[in-house]
């Protein structure tokens, strides 16, 4: 069946590929991504019995996914429904992982939120206890040259703030 050539197709594609799991011989995850990178994500592409001439099921419901906006995941859906739109009755689901992997950047541009997290996670994970004191001196020493800025705005102008010899008047 052409179902069953799909699966073939597939097995031997991703062979070795470590992205794609096949859960059952119509059900499918690709990682989009390399394991660890805030933006990748995890689509699943199920097969209904009249696949390819109706559109597969497409799912970001794993739980890999969970800190992706469900906004962004629906956009995902979206663009990818496009895709299958566009090749109905064609084995799609190397299709649809492929586009996926093309434009991961662009699905994840509005993904801003669990970079951060990861960026932040990896420098404290980084820092070891010692670099941490010294990091809180470095504090210190900072707000007081930032005082000794404001202090000093008047060299950095060129020109004194106005006023700064009323107290004179007031002696």
């Amino acid at each position: 069946s052409v179902l069953q050539m799909e699966l073939e197709a597939l097995r031997s594609i991703y062979e070795g590929d470590l992205c794609f799991r096949e859960l059952s011989p119509v059900s499918f995850q690709y990682r989009i991504g390399e394991s660890g990178d805030p933006k990748a994500f995890l689509i699943e592409v199920s097969w209904p019995e009249t696949y390819p001439q109706t559109a597969p099921v497409i799912s970001m419901d794993a739980f890999f996914n969970n800190t992706i906006s469900s906004a962004i995941k629906q956009s995902i859906l979206d663009k990818l429904m496009v895709e299958v739109e566009a090749n109905l009755g064609t084995a799609m689901t190397y299709t649809l992982f492929e586009y996926a992997k093309d434009n991961k950047e662009l699905f994840m541009e509005n993904q801003p939120v669990n970079t951060v997290t990861s960026v932040s996670n990896s420098i404290a994970i980084g820092t070891p206890d010692v670099p941490a004191s010294k990091k809180k001196d470095k504090k210190e020493q900072l707000s007081k040259t930032q005082k000794r800025k404001l202090a000093d705005k008047t060299d950095n102008k060129g020109e004194l703030p106005r006023g700064w010899n009323w107290v004179d008047v007031i002696k």
